[in-house]
């Protein structure tokens, strides 16, 4: 089923916006794993590992918010976008907005968690 109205909470993005969440997804995987591989191929020390984190955090904001259909940067800035790129509306209902940013830091909240577990594994891995 595909959402193409603003639901407070709930879609604040379209299909052109979703699409490019979906981009971004992809290119923190591969730079996720053009690190990994760098990482690996240097004999890199455990601590460096962890610089994995900001890739696997881009993949992760990308992932999460093409799932969910909704850009926590507009959640946060009460706006949200159906059309053309660069064609955000305001959202005017401060209930709504209140509900926007709730779901914002919860997708905040996560993007930061599987970003940290990923990490976290490549940490531990016996390289």
């Amino acid at each position: 089923m595909s959402q193409e109205t603003y639901i407070a909470g709930i879609c604040n993005i379209g299909q052109s916006e979703i699409r490019n969440r979906k981009i971004v997804a992809i290119i923190g995987s591969v730079l996720s794993v053009i690190s990994l591989v760098s990482l690996i191929s240097v004999d890199a020390p455990r601590s460096a590992r962890l610089g994995i984190f900001i890739p696997l955090l881009i993949a992760a904001t990308g992932w999460v918010q093409s799932r969910r259909k909704f850009c926590l940067a507009f959640g946060f800035m009460g706006t949200f976008n159906f059309g053309k790129m660069g064609q955000v509306s305001k959202v005017a209902d401060p209930v709504s907005l209140a509900a926007d940013r709730k779901t914002a830091l919860s997708i905040l909240g996560q993007v930061i968690f599987y970003a940290a577990i990923a990490t976290a594994v490549v940490v531990a891995l016996p390289l």
